[in-house]
């Protein structure tokens, strides 16, 4: 797969430093989480991309048939796609390490990748993710870092769904992190400093 798979934006880092994939919500584009991603790893490469599916104009990364309802087809197609994205950019920079973080239809998208090919991210930030359906993991996320931040009254994500998914990773042995706040589908303050701290303790390659 291309590294130019996507529209994206490119925004270089430390040389053979941490290389970070931004992932937008539904509606927004490559530049809605970039300067988020600068300010949460200061020294990365931070990759960017937009979705390729318009919903009546607004950009996501598959398609859905109504809220909460995803057209799982289009799901495994975004996932291989992306996840081929992901693995060329990878194999061109050499990280030192591979951190992901995603809002909302990012989030989403980021985890069916998780779940298709746990090696590729070592640590991954999934901000409101909605996975309602049973993840089917191709291999194991033993080892892989995952913070998971959600809202308690969030009308998109409900909570139930957040706990379920919690439970399904920590089954497959990741490291899982839960960050709640009191609201509901915006982020908070509180979640922005749980991303710094997770993808700050993040080991440099060989230490």
């Amino acid at each position: 797969m291309s590294k130019d798979a996507y529209i994206h934006n490119l925004l270089p880092g430390s040389p053979g430093g941490p290389l970070l994939f931004v992932f937008h919500g539904t509606g927004a584009d490559e530049s809605q989480l970039l300067s988020l991603g600068r300010d949460l790893a200061p020294q990365a490469t931070i990759i960017s991309p937009r979705g390729d599916v318009s919903e009546h104009g607004a950009a996501r990364f598959f398609r859905r048939t109504a809220e909460g309802v995803y057209d799982m087809g289009d799901l495994a197609r975004a996932t291989d796609k992306m996840a081929g994205f992901v693995k060329a950019h990878v194999e061109a920079a050499k990280p030192s390490t591979v951190l992901g973080l995603g809002y909302s239809n990012g989030a989403n998208i980021l985890a069916s990748v998780v779940f298709a090919a746990p090696s590729l991210f070592d640590t991954a930030v999934l901000m409101h993710p909605l996975i309602p359906f049973e993840p089917e993991v191709r291999g194991s996320l033993a080892g892989r870092r995952i913070l998971v931040t959600a809202g308690k009254r969030d009308p998109i994500c409900p909570p139930n769904l957040t706990a379920r998914l919690d439970a399904y990773l920590r089954a497959d042995g990741a490291d899982v992190t839960v960050e709640w706040h009191e609201g509901g589908h915006e982020v908070r303050p509180n979640e922005i400093e749980a991303a710094r701290r997770f993808l700050a303790a993040v080991p440099a390659e060989g230490v």
